[in-house]
């Protein structure tokens, strides 16, 4: 009798275990369309210390940078510098910090290149990289949406396939940098 009393227990127990995480994590999925990519070589520079944003031109607008610090790392927000340089493009050149997205599993923030009015470089300063599975599938992602942000010079990029909160918050952060660049 006790036997089947602490079976009926631990498949109890594994039940509510079960729908706990169902119900947490399909209340938190994202609809963003999903598609894979071809294979793409690309090379990318994943941080592993705190970034904060730098200018490589000289800032013809002051604007305020804070650093906050959190769980998942340093963030670097606000902020865009412009070498008043108007190009033939569709951006002005400059380098431009995108806002905080929330990838459910930490934050993306990107930084955005622009160069003779193309977008030319996408860097993340922010990712999440505190859990084994997290850093497998952005390792993975990463080089593959910067190469089609590039490619499309749009945030409007179809999502890595596995990575679906990873790409909502790289489009969300990468459209607020491009969004200081055409103002």
């Amino acid at each position: 009798m006790k036997k089947i009393l602490l079976s009926a227990l631990l498949i109890l127990g594994f039940g509510g275990y079960v729908g706990y995480y169902y119900l947490n994590n399909s209340t938190n999925a994202q609809t963003a369309p999903v598609a894979t990519t071809a294979a793409t070589t690309t090379t990318a520079v994943f941080p592993t210390s705190a970034t904060t944003a730098s200018a490589s031109a000289p800032a013809t607008t002051a604007t305020a940078v804070t650093t906050n610090t959190g769980s998942s790392g340093t963030s670097a927000s606000g902020g865009s510098t412009s070498s008043g340089i108007t190009s033939t493009g569709q951006y002005k050149d400059g380098t431009y910090t995108g806002s905080v997205a929330d990838a459910y599993y930490g934050n993306i923030q990107v930084k955005a290149t622009i160069s003779g009015g193309k977008l030319t470089n996408v860097t993340f300063l922010q990712y999440p990289n505190d859990r084994g599975q997290s850093v497998e599938i952005n390792q993975r992602a990463m080089p593959v949406l910067k190469a089609e942000a590039i490619q499309a010079q749009s945030a409007n990029v179809d999502g890595v396939s596995g990575a679906s909160d990873t790409s909502a918050a790289f489009n969300q952060s990468l459209a607020s940098a491009l969004a200081q660049a055409t103002a």
